[in-house]
């Protein structure tokens, strides 16, 4: 028994970012039915609840995946970068939870078309970030590790696109929202539905590294 535990271990990483990915996809989408939904009290209620037991799911993978940097002898990449993936990336779950939450709390009278535009491209840029993970096992093949920095690079224009949206919801509110408490309420969720594609952004650049490092 002892000497098992001397027996150098792999720890199953990429199985860990791959169910973390999923995961915040599951988020994503169920944060996009609120959205869609937000009118229906019953059916807000329910995705809200969705949103949160897929980040609670994602938080167990994240602790489950730091532990096993800690007692992992042989690791398939950095552990300062396994580190940095994984808790990027939990930070996009934490981040569409806050924005669930956000809204609830504020109880915002209405879903704008910019927060519908915003939320459609978190959503593509959690799935892109899915879609890249899975890679990541594999890019030791050249044409893998090409395919998942496009990936990355697909994920810099969608948050570039978010960026844009975000610029023209914020000049939109301020023209012509007369109501000072529902600018206030509208601007923090602007921000924040921006900042979900600022952290895939991030997820994708610790990616690329990770790439450049072990390809």
């Amino acid at each position: 028994m002892l000497f098992g535990k001397l027996l150098p271990r792999e720890g199953n990483f990429f199985e860990m970012f791959n169910q973390h990915a999923d995961h915040i996809v599951v988020a994503a989408q169920a944060f996009s039915r609120l959205v869609a939904n937000y009118s229906d009290l019953d059916l807000r209620a329910k995705y809200n609840q969705e949103v949160d037991d897929a980040e609670r799911a994602a938080d167990r993978v994240t602790h489950e995946c730091n532990k096993a940097i800690h007692i992992t002898f042989i690791t398939p990449i950095d552990r300062e970068q396994i580190h940095s993936l994984i808790n990027t990336m939990d930070d996009v779950a934490d981040l569409i939870q806050d924005s669930a939450e956000t809204m609830a709390l504020y109880d915002v009278r209405h879903m704008t078309e910019e927060i519908t535009r915003l939320t459609d491209l978190s959503v593509k840029c959690c799935e892109r970030l899915r879609d890249a993970v899975k890679l990541l096992a594999h890019i030791a093949e050249p044409s893998t590790a090409e395919a998942a920095l496009k990936t990355c690079e697909e994920i810099d224009r969608l948050e570039s696109d978010a960026d844009r949206v975000m610029r023209t919801a914020m000049s939109k509110l301020f023209r012509e929202e007369p109501d000072v408490r529902e600018v206030i309420k509208l601007k923090a969720i602007y921000e924040l539905l921006e900042t979900i594609t600022d952290k895939c952004e991030d997820v994708a650049n610790v990616i690329e590294g990770i790439i450049l490092e072990n390809s």
